[in-house]
C-alpha cells in the first residue's frame, strides 16, 4: 500500500506527459504557413519507413457525460455526420497533395467524442477515402473507440471489412448510482452483448476503460465492476485516475461533494491493482494493464514500448496525423494542434488553410529531453548523463526510494511507480517556468 503521507505530498497537478514539452508550454510558433514544410520534412525523413498513423477526431456525442474532458459536440441531429467526414476527408487530401506518391499508413485510430455516432454507412466512406488515397504498410493496426449503447453490429462488421481488429469500450464503471452520476448508463447486459460481438465480428484485441475516483464510488461497487469485467475479460484494461477540472469542465461540479477523498481515491486504484493482478492482467505502465502475450507487454519487455497522445502504443512512426477539430499532431519536428470549434475548422478546411491554430517546433533540447522523458514514462528507466550531480529536486525522491541511481542510469522503484508524473515534472525544465499548470492538469494521485 502506498504510504499515505507520500499521496498528500505529491498529490499535485502534474502532466501526463503524452508528448513533451506538454501543451500549456508550447511556444506557438507553428501555424498553416510553416505547418506544410514541417510535415514534408518529416514524412521524407520516417515516412517510407514507418509510415503515418493517423488520429481522427470525431466530436460528436448524442449526451453529454458529465465526467468527461475531451472536447465535444452534444447533438442528436445526424445531418452533421457527412459535412464533417466530407471535411476530414478534405483535411486527408491536403497532406496527401504534398507528396509525390501515396503516403504509406501504419494506422489508424477513430476518437472522440463518440465515433460511433456516425452511421456505419458514414464511417465506410470515410475509411475507403483514406485507404484508397494511401498505400498501407504490412503490419497496419486500426482500432477504434465505442459506445456500449450505440456501438452496432453494422459498425462492427463494416469496420472490420478494412482491418479493424482493435475496439476499445469506455465503460467507466458498472455501478449503477456512478453510472448515474455520471450520466453515462449502461447495463452490464449491453455491455456483455456488444463485447461478445466485437469477438465474433473478428476484434481480437479488447480494450475497458475503467475510472477510479468517481462520484459514489467504494470498495465494495469497485469490487463489483471488477467482477463484471471478469466475466468478459478484456484483453486490456486503463484503469485511469477521474481527471478533475471543473473550471475546464463545468459540468463536473454536479457531483463533486460525492468524489472519494485522496487516501480513499488511492486506495480504489491500490486495490483494484492487487484485482487485476489475480484476473491475469500485467501491469504496462501508468494506468494500463494487459493479458500475458500482449504486443504492449512484449513491447515493455523488449524496452520498444512507445507512447504518444494515445497513450502507450507499439507504432514505432514519428509521424502522429491528426485529423478533425482538435485534434493534435506530431510529425517529430514539430507539435501542431487544430482548431476546437468545428465550425472555425470546417471554414479554414474548405478555405484550403491546415487549420492549425498552435503549435510547437522542437528544439534538439526538446528532442533530447522528450527522449529522456518518456524512457521513464515507458520503461521506468533512463540514461543518467550527469554523473554522481543529483539535482536538489530529485533528493526528496531519492531519500523516500522513490527513485535509484545504477550504473550510468536513472530508475524509478517500484515504491516510486505510483509517483512518475512527479518524477517526471521534476526533471522537466518547463515545469519550473512561470506558467501556472494548476488550471490545467489534473492531480497526479
Amino acid at each position: 500500500m502506498t504510504n499515505p503521507s507520500l499521496i498528500q505530498k505529491y498529490n499535485v497537478p502534474a502532466p501526463r506527459y503524452t508528448s513533451y514539452p506538454t501543451v500549456p508550454h508550447w511556444e506557438n510558433d507553428v501555424h498553416a504557413s510553416n505547418w506544410a514544410k514541417l510535415f514534408i520534412d518529416a514524412y521524407k525523413s520516417f515516412g517510407p519507413d514507418e509510415g503515418i498513423s493517423l488520429y481522427i477526431h470525431l466530436p460528436y456525442c448524442e449526451s453529454l457525460c458529465t465526467y468527461c474532458g475531451c472536447n465535444k459536440r452534444i447533438t442528436k441531429n445526424h445531418n452533421v455526420e457527412l459535412p464533417y467526414i466530407t471535411a476530414i476527408m478534405k483535411e486527408w487530401d491536403m497532406y496527401v497533395d504534398l507528396l509525390d506518391e501515396k503516403p504509406k499508413l501504419a494506422g489508424i485510430h477513430l476518437g472522440g467524442g463518440t465515433p460511433t455516432f456516425f452511421s456505419p454507412s458514414t464511417l465506410w466512406v470515410l475509411i475507403n477515402h483514406i485507404i484508397q488515397n494511401s498505400t498501407l504498410m504490412s503490419e497496419y493496426e486500426f482500432s477504434f473507440e465505442g459506445h456500449p449503447n450505440n456501438t452496432s453490429k453494422d459498425h462492427l462488421v463494416t469496420l472490420a471489412g478494412f482491418g479493424f481488429n482493435r475496439v476499445s469500450y469506455g465503460i467507466q464503471d458498472f455501478d449503477s448510482k456512478v453510472q448515474m452520476a455520471i450520466h453515462r448508463y449502461q447495463p452490464y447486459e449491453k455491455v456483455k452483448q456488444v463485447t461478445e460481438e466485437s469477438r465474433k465480428s473478428g476484434y481480437n484485441s479488447i480494450n475497458f476503460d475503467l475510472i477510479y475516483g468517481l462520484p459514489y464510488q467504494t470498495l465494495e461497487t469497485l469490487e463489483d465492476t471488477f467482477e463484471k469485467t471478469k466475466a468478459l475479460m478484456p484483453e486490456r484494461i486503463a484503469f485511469y485516475s477521474y481527471a478533475h477540472l471543473p473550471a475546464a469542465f463545468p459540468a463536473q461540479k454536479s457531483f463533486e461533494k460525492h468524489l472519494p477523498k485522496e487516501e480513499k481515491k488511492r486506495a480504489l486504484y491500490e486495490q483494484g491493482k492487487i484485482w487485476l493482478k489475480d484476473m491475469g492482467y500485467e501491469e504496462i505502465g501508468m494506468d494500463h494493464f494487459a493479458l500475458k502475450g500482449d504486443p504492449l507487454l512484449q513491447a515493455k519487455s523488449n524496452r520498444t514500448l512507445h507512447r504518444n497522445f494515445m497513450g502507450y502504443t507499439t507504432s514505432p512512426s514519428k509521424i502522429l496525423l491528426g485529423l478533425g477539430s482538435s485534434a493534435i499532431s506530431d510529425v517529430h519536428y514539430a507539435y501542431g494542434q487544430n482548431e476546437k470549434n468545428i465550425e472555425a475548422y470546417t471554414k479554414k478546411i474548405w478555405e484550403n488553410e491546415f487549420p492549425i491554430i498552435k503549435g510547437h517546433i522542437q528544439k534538439e533540447s526538446d528532442l533530447d529531453a522528450k527522449t529522456f522523458i518518456m524512457n521513464l514514462i515507458c520503461n521506468h528507466t533512463a540514461p543518467w548523463k550527469l554523473g554522481s550531480k543529483i539535482p536538489d529536486n530529485l533528493l526528496s525522491f531519492l531519500n523516500e526510494g522513490l527513485i535509484s541511481f545504477a550504473n550510468g542510469n536513472i530508475s524509478i522503484t517500484e515504491e516510486g511507480k505510483p509517483f512518475v508524473r512527479n518524477i517526471c515534472m521534476a526533471l522537466d525544465p518547463y515545469s519550473h517556468k512561470a506558467e501556472k499548470s494548476s488550471p490545467v492538469f489534473s492531480k497526479a494521485i
